[in-house]
């Protein structure tokens, strides 16, 4: 369900704000689309969305595979993403195979730390952990 951003015809303690600018109705730019999750899969699929002023946002629906950073030989090569080993932001994350900045991921290089935020750059890249 979409999350509307505006603000509230209620002060805190349940009186009616009488402000001029509240006697409006709800904006589309104040509306916030839903939380999308990048997961591990077979393919991948990415999906645009539109932004404010018309601009438009590429997310990470599915990704099957990483752009990976290799600091000791200075190179990044594009390997395939088996899943999702830890992640700090939620541990259900382990378990659903969700791609978030900060977790780690394994690949057949070894472990991957994710550098890039799937949802805003749509793009999986991340740094290989020694």
């Amino acid at each position: 369900m979409a999350k509307w951003h505006g603000m509230s015809r209620r002060k805190p303690t349940g009186g009616r704000l009488k402000r001029p600018i509240r006697y409006r109705g709800k904006r589309k730019k104040e509306i916030s689309s839903e939380k999308q999750f990048a997961f591990v899969a077979d393919s991948n699929q990415n999906k645009l969305y539109r932004k404010h002023a018309g601009h438009q946002t590429v997310r990470v629906m599915n990704a099957s595979h990483i752009n990976v950073n290799i600091p000791s030989e200075g190179i990044t090569k594009r390997v395939v993403i088996s899943n999702i080993v830890e992640n700090s932001a939620d541990p259900n994350y382990v378990r659903r195979n969700i791609i978030t900045k900060g977790a780690i991921a394994e690949t057949e290089l070894g472990l991957v730390r994710i550098t890039s935020r799937p949802g805003m750059d749509g793009v999986v890249s991340g740094i290989l952990v020694d």
